[in-house]
């Protein structure tokens, strides 16, 4: 979920345009917007939703599939409508909507997608959620603190990336407005920046392992 997602390799094809709009959601509600490319989705993926749902106190997680993420080789990606049908598969909560409006949109960047979102759902109380794997990165996403500034964020634990909530660039620069963990619940309450790092069960699946044809290989 970062700059330039859209190329040849991407089409709507055989997605169902309903994946193509933004779930709907009631003024008031507590949603989750969980991004990722999930090539594949696996139970990982499902366990940090899972943890996002009960400790977060979410109505809704959108589940957003990506059109790609130029962090990520594009070699080995799988078809958009093959990719959501995964994630249904393993989205199993009806909580969860699994959706692809970011293709819909067009927008090339996280932070432009996130503006989309909050102008069209003013009345939604909003929480970003990413793997912890993601935080050691995600100063290299296109605007990043622009996304920080934008919606609170809700990091979940991930193998491997337990200690990147300290060591990460955007730990550090936002160390200001990190939220106790055991607040999570009202993380939704706060002005961005917020954020918070909630510990729980962790998975060692990986999608590049599951491409590669294993079944553990660190986070991701």
């Amino acid at each position: 979920m970062v700059p330039d997602r859209r190329g040849p390799d991407v089409t709507t094809e055989n997605v169902d345009g309903h994946y193509l709009r933004m779930p709907h959601s009631e003024r008031g509600m507590v949603v989750g917007l969980f991004g990722g490319s999930f090539n594949p989705p696996h139970q990982g993926h499902a366990l940090v939703a899972e943890i996002a749902l009960k400790r977060l106190g979410l109505d809704q997680l959108w589940w957003m599939v990506t059109p790609g993420n130029p962090l990520k080789s594009r070699n080995q990606l799988a078809p958009l409508a093959e990719r959501i049908a995964e994630s249904e598969r393993v989205a199993a909560d009806p909580r969860v909507k699994v959706t692809a409006f970011e293709q819909a949109l067009g927008t090339s960047y996280t932070a432009n997608t996130l503006v989309r979102v909050k102008a069209r759902n003013p009345h939604v109380h909003f929480i970003w959620i990413m793997g912890a794997d993601s935080l050691q990165t995600f100063h290299k996403w296109q605007k990043w603190q622009e996304i920080a500034r934008t919606f609170p964020i809700a990091v979940i634990d991930r193998p491997g990336a337990t200690l990147s909530f300290l060591s990460s660039k955007m730990a550090r620069t936002f160390d200001f407005a990190r939220v106790d963990e055991d607040d999570a619940r009202i993380l939704w309450k706060k002005r961005a920046p917020a954020w918070t790092f909630i510990h729980g069960p962790r998975s060692g699946l990986s999608s590049t392992a599951i491409r590669n044809g294993s079944s553990h290989s660190g986070a991701e």
